[in-house]
């Protein structure tokens, strides 16, 4: 029975558990981790997150650097950096998992946690990204992702109200503004 009930949570984990018409916050979702181990959103109840989908092999991909900086500066007042590895644009994360984990802790040192690769657009869209991508949130409003690296910024409530396109680096300072601003627990 034990058993029976741990492959349930790990099958509903691997569907991006968590219906999108149902959800209010996106703490409403449980995804694998790198390693296969579902991890529930609610977990990071009370903190502010930097939701990102990442590749290896774009021309975006040293953001990852930018990312751990901001990881590393500010975990201690609350912020965790969530990568989403997606291989939706130009097949740029071709790699499995494992060959993920070991390019992000590597080339980068990346120490925020990294989740099993998901898709981030399209008819397999992952519930958690097409639950984002219909928050109306600033400076960019609601829509598909359009590359690699796009950026939501949650609340400390799990509310979407940040979001930067691809081009908008992670040192940016509307984005440190933002973090800074949410961290101090204003909206």
């Amino acid at each position: 029975m034990r058993h029976l009930i741990t492959d349930l949570i790990l099958i509903a984990a691997l569907l991006g558990a968590g219906d999108t018409a149902m959800a209010g916050t996106a703490l409403d979702f449980t995804l694998p981790d790198i390693d296969g181990t579902p991890v529930a959103l609610t977990a990071y109840t009370g903190k502010v997150l930097l939701i990102v989908n990442v590749a290896s092999k774009c021309g975006f991909t040293p953001q990852y650097t930018e990312l751990e900086a901001l990881y590393r500066k500010y975990q201690g007042q609350g912020l965790v950096v969530l990568g989403f590895p997606a291989n939706n644009f130009l097949w740029q994360e071709p790699g499995d998992n494992a060959e993920i984990k070991q390019f992000c802790t590597l080339r980068y040192n990346v120490t925020f946690p990294i989740f099993a690769k998901v898709s981030v657009k399209g008819k397999d869209i992952t519930p958690l990204y097409d639950f984002l991508t219909r928050q109306n949130t600033t400076p960019e409003g609601p829509g598909k992702i359009t590359w690699n690296f796009n950026k939501f910024l949650v609340d400390r409530h799990g509310r979407v109200l940040y979001r930067f396109g691809s081009r908008t680096t992670p040192a940016a300072p509307e984005v440190v503004a933002a973090i800074e601003q949410l961290l101090a627990g204003q909206p």
